[in-house]
């Protein structure tokens, strides 16, 4: 049986990715969420994580304490060894899928920095940087590339794999930032935001009461927040 350790359901982009991915796919998992500390995370996530960060998921089939695999590109190649369906069955879909996922986990720094992930919140961004417009830029190009090459509505064609769980944050960014796409990439975060494992965590993301300091004044940095869904305390 798999542990899957992540943090909070608001914030957590890089949690989100093996998550949706094993509940899209129906790969058993139990959930243990410790949410975010005020400061630096390292000595309490230490504890279950090499790297004193989430994602980290243990495999408790391989011997009795368990297998750490941490880091949520690691984690889906770890699972696309033991399971059917976590990237695409046809060679070039494949490699295109793997790439576009790499990418995503490799750079598109300036939408990080400019839109961190905040599910609850609808937040009016201020003005774009060049950097951002020009991530934004290479979103769309390459959606509409992988859209366009296997026929959708996912990016490496009628399933859902793990190059759109790479992207499952984005569309959670798009959502709450208002971020705009052109031609058939349009409709992709609705597509993302549609399936069944993103309502899930959308609504338990809305449901958490509490807050971290840190990662509220990035969003308030973000641009001017109008709309906040999430539960109260």
């Amino acid at each position: 049986m798999y542990l899957l350790h992540i943090a909070n359901k608001n914030y957590s982009s890089w949690s989100l990715r093996p998550w949706v991915l094993m509940r899209e796919l129906d790969i058993p998992f139990e959930e243990r969420l410790t949410p975010f500390p005020t400061g630096p995370s390292w000595d309490l996530y230490r504890s279950f994580s090499p790297s004193g960060r989430v994602p980290c998921l243990i495999d408790n089939s391989l011997i009795d304490d368990g297998w750490a695999v941490w880091d949520s590109l690691a984690i889906v190649e770890y699972l696309a060894e033991r399971h059917h369906g976590v990237w695409p069955v046809e060679a070039k879909a494949r490699a295109w899928a793997r790439s576009a996922a790499a990418e995503m986990h490799s750079s598109l720094t300036a939408l990080r920095g400019a839109c961190p992930m905040s599910c609850g919140v609808r937040v009016k961004p201020f003005p774009m940087s060049d950097a951002l417009k020009q991530d934004l830029f290479r979103l769309g190009d390459l959606w509409n590339d992988g859209l366009a090459r296997f026929g959708g509505p996912f990016l490496a064609g009628a399933h859902f794999t793990a190059v759109d769980a790479f992207f499952a944050p984005v569309a959670f960014r798009a959502q709450s930032y208002g971020l705009s796409f052109e031609g058939a990439a349009a409709a992709y975060p609705a597509q993302l935001l549609n399936l069944p494992a993103m309502r899930e965590w959308y609504a338990a993301g809305l449901a958490e009461t509490w807050r971290e300091p840190d990662h509220e004044a990035e969003i308030r940095a973000a641009g001017t927040i109008i709309e906040d869904l999430r539960a109260t305390a």
